[in-house]
């Protein structure tokens, strides 16, 4: 058995995904009440964004339970010693990704997540799984949080926040990929900028769509710090 499929973080991953159905179907109803040109400006501006996560506070938003599993395979197979997220919710994908570190022997976990409420629940979630030691959630603005305090090479990056900040958020990791790093970007055909990043012939990544809302891409050359 692995440290996802047995207590204590399997019993608690069983309940987070079924709260997490619940209010999904709850913010469903919400989302189709909203116009088209609503629903776009929650992606399309910065400003927008902001308010539309500010009212999703007590929704998970979490990744699917197949997502999920990948997000662990991924980080088991790579071997990864050092992952970024960006979007912490209540921890759903966190979890996986710690459970991948402690499967591997140890590494450390960096999360950002801007909603107060969101982080102590999340911080309490990774608490009762035993992975506090290998997970650090940051509280604040994603651009100003994992802009300092970085390791020198990141293995894996999880993308599962704002969908317009994709590009900003890839940009400002990208010194530290080296070179096989593997990133995963949740829901991104909601960030059309992102996917021309990735997929483009010459930026240094291959990419592909996985599953129906996911992107999976491996940085296929090391640049800045890594390229030194």
């Amino acid at each position: 058995m692995t440290t996802l499929t047995k207590p204590p973080l399997s019993t608690l991953l069983d309940q987070l995904f079924a709260d997490a159905d619940a209010t999904q179907s709850i913010l469903m109803q919400q989302m189709e009440q909203l116009s088209p040109e609503a629903r776009q400006a929650m992606v399309a501006s910065s400003a927008d964004y902001r308010q539309f996560y500010a009212r999703a506070k007590d929704f998970h938003l979490a990744v699917s339970r197949e997502t999920g599993v990948l997000l662990y395979l991924l980080a088991r197979s790579s071997r990864a010693r050092s992952i970024v997220e960006f979007g912490t919710s209540f921890g759903i994908s966190t979890l996986h990704l710690a459970a991948a570190l402690r499967d591997n022997g140890g590494g450390r976990l960096i999360s950002s997540e801007f909603e107060p409420s969101k982080v102590v629940k999340a911080r309490y979630n990774i608490e009762a799984a035993g992975l506090a030691d290998l997970a650090e959630i940051r509280e604040g603005d994603a651009l100003e949080t994992l802009a300092r305090d970085l390791p020198e090479s990141i293995d894996l990056v999880m993308l599962d926040g704002a969908k317009v900040l994709y590009p900003n958020i890839l940009a400002l990791l990208e010194p530290r990929l080296s070179a096989g790093a593997l990133i995963v970007a949740d829901n991104a055909d909601w960030s059309p900028e992102y996917l021309a990043r990735v997929r483009a012939p010459d930026g240094g990544y291959l990419s592909l769509p996985f599953s129906d809302d996911v992107e999976l891409s491996i940085r296929t050359a090391a640049t800045g710090r890594q390229a030194r």
